[in-house]
């Protein structure tokens, strides 16, 4: 009987960590992962001002560097993911990352793929102070051309 109780209050005890994982918010995962699977779009992002969007910014003479230049010009608003990484627009990837999800476009919308819009560019280019306004445009970086 003791056993049975013990079983079952492990058993609890595990789907309960399940729900909470479960439940967790989405993490970043870096661009070196969607480089696996999106290596046109990462290989032409790497030559984009996104890329080096910290290291610019760490750079610049014109204005002090510090903690909240990260909101926009690191991917996870620290040096951790430096530069404007894919997850900065297509938002955290650890649940739409694996191939299965990510074959399976409502899918991966439903697991929390962002598809950019002039709003997502907004969040940084405001149009105020060093935020120079940007049209939103489907060529930040290189996508595949559909086959004729």
């Amino acid at each position: 009987m003791k056993g049975s109780f013990v079983s079952v209050a492990i058993g609890v005890a595990i789907l309960g960590l399940g729900a909470l994982a479960a439940s967790a918010a989405p993490t970043y995962v870096g661009a070196e992962k969607c480089k696996m699977c999106h290596k046109l779009q990462y290989d032409s992002w790497a030559q984009t001002k996104h890329a080096k969007a910290t290291a610019d910014a760490k750079a610049a003479t014109d204005r002090k560097f510090d903690a909240a230049c990260l909101t926009c010009h690191a991917t996870d608003k620290s040096e951790a993911m430096a530069g404007v990484q894919c997850e900065a627009c297509h938002g955290a990837g650890s649940d739409y990352k694996t191939l299965s999800v990510m074959k399976d476009l409502a899918k991966a919308k439903a697991a929390g793929l962002v598809m950019p819009t002039q709003e997502t560019c907004n969040g940084c280019h405001d149009g105020k102070d060093h935020h120079k306004h940007k049209e939103f445009t489907k060529d930040v970086h290189a996508h595949k051309v559909a086959a004729k």
